[in-house]
């Protein structure tokens, strides 16, 4: 582990490098998902994830995902979050919160004076944060990178 990254029981937390420019080439046309359409013959366009991803790169962090409490939500092990700290937490919101000392990952539910961590997953239960509670909304999830499913795993 080194400087720049903190680990927890719930998520691996790690501070983006924007030293560095990285623009890819992208179907700026869209890729079909339905009936297939005549193929672009040239793309043009370039996209920095960095740059599109990211509005407060010093309020930005990368957290990859332990666990399986948010699979409802389409959220799996291994899966990069795009976490900003400089948000406002809103009702619904996915949200990296501290309680207790350990990261978790949760949907944000205010009930009255209280508030609940939901999971997506049936097999966890919702969290009541309490006055006994050490608590901290951390920072909101704005993406989720995922994995692809294929079969194909690409060698470092």
């Amino acid at each position: 582990m080194t400087d720049d990254t903190l680990r927890s029981d719930g998520l691996e937390i790690f501070q983006p490098d924007f030293s560095t420019e990285l623009p890819l080439q992208y179907a700026d046309g869209g890729i079909r998902a339905g009936f297939p359409e005549p193929a672009q013959d040239v793309i043009t366009e370039c996209i920095d994830l960095n740059k599109d991803l990211i509005r407060h790169p010093a309020y930005t962090f990368y957290g990859r995902v332990v666990g399986d409490s948010m699979t409802g939500d389409g959220i799996d092990e291994g899966d990069i979050l795009v976490i900003d700290k400089s948000l406002e937490p809103l009702e619904d919101d996915l949200a990296v919160c501290c309680l207790d000392g350990e990261f978790t990952l949760k949907r944000i539910k205010y009930a009255g004076k209280n508030l609940k961590l939901v999971p997506s997953n049936h097999r966890y239960p919702v969290i009541t944060v309490t006055e006994e509670n050490q608590f901290a909304i951390w920072g909101i999830v704005v993406y989720t990178i995922k994995r692809s499913p294929a079969r194909r795993r690409f060698r470092d």
